[in-house]
C-alpha cells in the first residue's frame, strides 16, 4: 500500500504546528530525529495528528503518539493504514 502522506507533506504539518525549536531546518534529514530534539513536545504532535486526520483521514490515537518518536516513525505508522 502506498504512503498517503509524504516527508513533504509531514514538514509542512510539522511548520504549521506549534513547536519546531528556532535552529532545526525542518527541510533538513529529519526522517530520524527525534520529535523531542525537533522541539516538538506531546501537545504539538497531538495537533499534528489531528492534521493527518483531517486531510489524509488517518487516525492515530493519542496514546500511540508517545510511541512515535521520529517523522519515520510517524510515517511508517500512516503506511500502516
Amino acid at each position: 500500500m502506498s504512503n498517503p502522506i509524504t516527508l513533504d507533506d509531514l514538514r509542512r504539518i510539522l511548520a504549521g504546528c506549534a513547536g519546531a525549536a528556532e535552529d532545526v531546518d525542518l527541510n533538513g534529514e529529519i526522517l530520524d530525529l527525534t520529535f523531542a530534539d525537533l522541539g516538538y513536545d506531546s501537545l504539538a504532535l497531538m495537533e499534528t495528528a489531528a492534521v493527518i486526520g483531517r486531510e489524509f483521514g488517518v487516525v492515530i490515537p493519542d496514546d500511540e503518539l508517545g510511541g512515535l518518536e521520529t517523522p519515520r516513525a510517524m510515517l511508517d505508522r500512516v503506511a500502516a493504514v
